[in-house]
């Protein structure tokens, strides 16, 4: 999944909304994907996410992430299933409100994981985080925070795939279908990677601080995100969603 987080260039509506705006969105969705208690309208919530993910222009981005998901909900679907004892059995130890309540949280998972992906996907950070500030009034360094811990994921994952292949190049075997294998020779690999994450953190601190971080005000920024006609209809929509999904 490298590279999903990075900003994809678009002129679709969700591309043109206030960052805000999507923020809103994002947080309804997940609102409603947690509030719910009925299976088809959490399976509908993963297909409205899928439809918010073609219109922004990003189908192969959004069905990327998709399946990303998809191996992680698996894993915790048979987790669940696993340790559920109550209801009637069905085959073996699995039981009927193992199945269901698994469901519920593998759709509750990726109901309210895809939109927060698609807001960073259709949104530049630096926007993100003059809005916050511009908008919402939240303090600069919170805002920063906040940004540059989302910004800092993509590079986590490259420094990671630069680290394995160096390991591959010295004759480790991390192609092995094994999964408990591979963990044990990804774990060591934590090392490095945290040590030229500090690295990486302590230089961008001190790149910061040289730019004038602690001058920084919420008039400092020249850009303003003011709400238009489909920001407002946008808020209202999910909002009315959330309250939906909570009812149900």
């Amino acid at each position: 999944m490298t590279g999903v987080l990075d900003y994809s260039k678009g002129n679709s509506i969700f591309h043109n909304m206030n960052p805000v705006t999507k923020i809103i969105i994002a947080l309804c969705i997940c609102v409603a994907a947690f509030g719910a208690d009925n299976l088809l309208f959490l399976a509908g919530i993963v297909a409205l996410d899928l439809i918010i993910g073609i219109i922004s222009g990003i189908k192969e981005k959004a069905f990327s992430i998709f399946k990303g998901f998809v191996k992680i909900s698996v894993f915790l679907f048979v987790l669940q299933v696993l340790f559920v004892r109550s209801g009637n059995t069905v085959f073996l130890f699995v039981t009927d409100d193992g199945i269901i309540l698994a469901a519920k949280i593998v759709l509750r998972l990726m109901g309210a994981a895809l939109p927060l992906t698609y807001m960073l996907t259709v949104t530049k950070v630096s926007d993100l985080s003059n809005a916050l500030v511009k908008v919402c009034h939240v303090p600069y360094k919170y805002a920063f925070t906040i940004t540059t811990a989302v910004r800092f994921i993509p590079v986590f994952i490259n420094e990671l795939d630069a680290i394995i292949e160096a390991q591959t190049a010295r004759g480790v075997e991390f192609d092995t279908k094994n999964a408990f294998a591979r963990l044990k020779l990804i774990l060591p690999l934590c090392v490095p990677l945290l040590m030229t994450s500090v690295k990486k953190a302590d230089s961008s601190a001190v790149s910061a601080e040289l730019r004038g971080f602690y001058l920084r005000k919420q008039s400092s920024g020249y850009k303003e995100y003011p709400f238009k006609a489909a920001d407002i209809l946008a808020i209202i929509l999910f909002i009315a969603f959330a309250v939906f999904g909570i009812l149900m």
